[in-house]
């Protein structure tokens, strides 16, 4: 087996212990790396990893050594797929690794919205418990999971791992009907009846051409005024500002978002400035709990061995 020289190009994007690949000959991390900084990192690399560095073909093209490219992540849409098919790139990706983090985070999300913990802080700060003519007060309203639906789009390991704690919590769930493919043994509702029948909506699937703007103002409108919209999977599923117009206009009750269409939002962002008890915005870490990050960085460099051993897993390509 030949030895290779790997490269990490954004390591600090994983807390984690990172072992070294068997079959590697050198190893080198770097923290991060920019656009510019790509080609000479790679330079002599037969293996890359990434996070959220992009290979795109215009780089790929220049790195003609490069045989593979281990994602540490589930999501590959930085890397230009269809160029990496054709020069015989191998492409592998995290599976199942946040099956268990990311549906917690959404139903932290969840809780927090449904019964409106956010705008009960508040008030509490602001003394008013303190004011309060009797042992409690109610100032907003709290509802209940069991009994409500949840819609869930993407009936991957994730959202399945979203649906089981809502069953918990004695939800009926809807999984929203798509073009496949699709996971075989999974009851699928329209999506325009998942819309109109959920009281939370959460989001569980890729950002691609189709799934782009998913969700935008007539959607929304579609919804219950009194439903949760919920997205830890991709910026760019929702159109934010359609989210804004809704949340203004009271189309919705409220959101909450791990992810946005430009990360990190360096130049501003609409969703940084709402305000408002009924939205929560978290920095995309539903993903990244201890547990989640050790389970993928074990699996990121076993899918570097196994490739390297002429037994791949987890290819996407």
């Amino acid at each position: 087996m030949a030895a290779h020289r790997v490269v990490f190009l954004d390591r600090a994007s994983l807390k984690a212990n990172v072992r070294p690949p068997a079959q590697s000959e050198s190893y080198v991390e770097h923290a991060k790396t920019s656009v510019d900084e790509i080609v000479a990192r790679l330079a002599g690399a037969t293996v890359a990893i990434t996070n959220k560095v992009p290979l795109r073909a215009e780089t790929l093209k220049q790195l003609p050594g490069l045989r593979m490219i281990a994602v540490a992540a589930t999501g590959y849409d930085v890397i230009d797929v269809p160029y990496c098919r054709e020069a015989g790139i191998a492409v592998a990706n995290i599976r199942n690794y946040a099956v268990h983090t990311v549906p917690e985070h959404a139903f932290a999300l969840i809780l927090a919205l449904r019964r409106n913990l956010l705008a009960y802080r508040a008030d509490v700060e602001a003394g008013v418990w303190q004011k309060s003519d009797q042992f409690c007060f109610f100032t907003h309203p709290i509802g209940d999971l069991h009994g409500a639906t949840l819609g869930i789009v993407g009936e991957g390991a994730i959202g399945q791992g979203t649906a089981a704690i809502a069953r918990g919590f004695g939800m009926k769930v809807l999984f929203a009907d798509h073009a496949p493919p699709k996971m075989p043994g999974v009851d699928f509702t329209p999506l325009d009846e998942v819309l109109a029948q959920s009281d939370v909506l959460s989001l569980h699937c890729p950002l691609t051409p189709d799934t782009k703007n998913l969700i935008g103002l007539e959607q929304l409108r579609r919804m219950k005024r009194s439903a949760l919209l919920i997205n830890t999977s991709r910026g760019g599923l929702v159109d934010e500002a359609a989210l804004i117009q809704a949340l203004d206009e009271g189309l919705i009750a409220g959101a909450g978002f791990d992810v946005l269409t430009s990360e990190p939002p360096r130049n501003g962002h609409p969703l940084l400035d709402v305000r408002r008890p009924n939205f929560i915005l978290t920095p995309h870490v539903a993903w990244a709990s201890d547990n989640a990050m050790q389970f993928l960085a074990d699996q990121l460099i076993d899918n570097i061995d196994r490739w390297a051993e002429g037994r791949p897993q987890h290819l996407v390509t």
